[in-house]
């Protein structure tokens, strides 16, 4: 399998497909310009694993598949970037990849300046066959500074902590000093089901997962698959407005030859992108569970927040979930008042609240609700102005 990917700063899409070739790459670049995917944001095209040669080249140098990539991937990411487009790369820290093409253990250096050499702008660094938990921490850090020594600005992706956790708990302290975002679950794949697992283990971890992420360092909940096969139109919703909650990368898996309108827009929807890309970089967190229902939020620069009201039944039709204002953002979110704009699943103005109201959302199976609270600055300012004239009488 490969995959092809773009992104602009966390902001990345990835394609899957049963054979990938340098043609497949340099018509899914056309599309991110032609079809509007670069004017939003998404900017890197990545190659997944499968892009290699079975063996290092004479100099010991990993090279690309010569019948699926005969002109080499420094010419692939000169016609990327020609596009104003950056190029993505897949390696791993073991003696193999995860489907058994050369690693780079005892290679680092070296691979780091291939891939400088050939123009890449991020690598992808799995963990397979990394063997001992020594080997696998040593291995990201001389990656990382390998990286850095090229010279070659590189984002870099890491999978340590997802290696890692089922033997100790990952120091993400450590971790965020040399990765730019980083793996922490299994693999997503096109299921409903395969969703719900990553917002439950996330959710699960949330304490040890949502300090740590900011300008610099992400927690990557995995790939988009919107505009595949296995999702419903709001489960679709749900995995949009979530991903932007918990401010991850946004790495599509779709193929933008096929994509229907529909995804298509939900993908490009600027306000969902612009909850995703605020640049507080705050990742948002559940703060309720109320039987079917689930409250997330995240805050927002200038005193905004987002909130996903999020209905995990799978049964029936539309429920309503009510709550009090007061809940979101420990009671700061709407003090003294805020206006309430909703973004998903269509645009809608909620109006003018305060702190104590109460409101009523309605919301489809397995469907989300995704809100964004914009405290009203009069509102605030006559609120302390006249705070003060009575500390003054």
């Amino acid at each position: 399998m490969c995959r092809v990917a773009t992104s602009s700063s966390r902001f990345f899409a990835d394609f899957s497909f049963s054979l990938c070739s340098e043609r497949l790459f340099m018509q899914m670049a056309d599309l991110m310009v032609s079809d509007g995917w670069k004017d939003i944001g998404y900017e890197y095209l990545c190659i997944d694993d499968c892009w290699m040669a079975p063996t290092r080249d004479e100099q010991g140098r990993l090279q690309p598949d010569p019948k699926r990539f005969p002109s080499g991937i420094g010419k692939l990411a000169d016609y990327v970037h020609s596009k104003g487009l950056k190029l993505g790369i897949y390696a791993d820290v073991g003696n193999k990849t995860c489907a058994g093409f050369p690693g780079s253990f005892g290679s680092y250096q070296l691979d780091a300046e291939t891939f400088a050499n050939w123009g890449v702008d991020l690598l992808k660094f799995d963990g397979c066959s990394f063997g001992t938990l020594e080997l696998l921490a040593e291995g990201y850090k001389t990656m990382s500074q390998a990286l850095n020594k090229t010279g070659r600005s590189i984002v870099y992706s890491c999978e340590w902590p997802l290696y890692e956790r089922p033997m100790q708990e990952p120091n993400y302290t450590e971790i965020k000093q040399y990765c730019n975002y980083w793996r922490n679950y299994a693999d997503i794949y096109d299921a409903w089901n395969s969703v719900k697992n990553v917002l439950d283990w996330t959710s699960y971890h949330q304490d040890s997962l949502v300090d740590i992420a900011g300008p610099g360092g992400w927690n990557d909940p995995d790939m988009l698959v919107i505009g595949d096969f296995g999702l419903s139109w709001d489960q679709q919703v749900t995995q949009m407005a979530l991903w932007a909650i918990m401010a991850a990368p946004l790495l599509m898996s779709n193929d933008l030859r096929r994509i229907n309108p529909q995804a298509k827009a939900l993908l490009q929807n600027k306000d969902v992108i612009a909850i995703n890309q605020d640049p507080l970089g705050k990742q948002g967190y559940r703060i309720t569970k109320d039987n079917y229902f689930e409250l997330w939020e995240r805050p927002l620069s200038g005193g905004a927040f987002a909130i996903a009201v999020v209905n995990r039944q799978e049964i029936g039709g539309p429920q309503a979930f009510a709550f009090s204002t007061a809940i979101l953002g420990n009671g700061l979110a709407c003090n003294p008042t805020c206006s309430i704009q909703q973004i998903l699943p269509k645009s809608r103005d909620w109006g003018l609240h305060n702190w104590i109201s109460f409101l009523k959302v309605v919301v489809n199976p397995t469907g989300t609700v995704l809100l964004r609270t914009v405290v009203n600055k009069e509102a605030l300012m006559f609120d302390q102005g006249t705070k003060r004239s009575q500390d003054i009488l």
